[in-house]
């Protein structure tokens, strides 16, 4: 019996074919009752980027792609206990911030926040990873 369920599995050959990258990974993992989203992005699950130069609404579709992963997964927004975010700029960090805020309204997920050099390819300005649960079936 496994462990753990993997959601959305892709090879990156397809995900980045301006690079030369062949790893298996997957969208999110769920472990018993534990959610866990790979960092999402401005890029919507057919691989198209919005929000060119836009951090908000770049924010703005990694939280649409976080709600359908969660959802996926069985769970939803309301069970998430912790997120991480990424921005490559600190003036980004109001307007995705603000972005993110209206998803988790009332959530009060622990919070980690981080200005970095750059993400994985030039055009994403931030990136989310969440942790989430599954509510117990009552």
């Amino acid at each position: 019996m496994p462990t753990h369920t993997r959601i959305r599995m892709f090879n990156t050959k397809e995900t980045y074919p301006n690079q030369t990258l062949d790893n298996d990974l997957c969208q999110a993992v769920r472990a018993g009752n534990t959610i866990y989203v790979r960092g999402q992005v401005g890029t919507d699950f057919e691989g198209r980027l919005v929000g060119l130069g836009n951090p908000q609404a770049q924010a703005e579709q990694a939280m649409k792609n976080v709600k359908q992963l969660l959802e996926e997964a069985g769970s939803d927004l309301s069970h998430i206990v912790k997120t991480t975010t990424y921005i490559t700029d600190p003036r980004f960090r109001e307007p995705v911030y603000k972005e993110v805020g209206k998803w988790l309204k009332g959530v009060f997920p622990i919070s980690t926040g981080l200005v970095v050099a750059g993400l994985a390819q030039a055009e994403w300005l931030m990136e989310i990873d969440v942790i989430a649960v599954v509510p117990d079936q009552a």
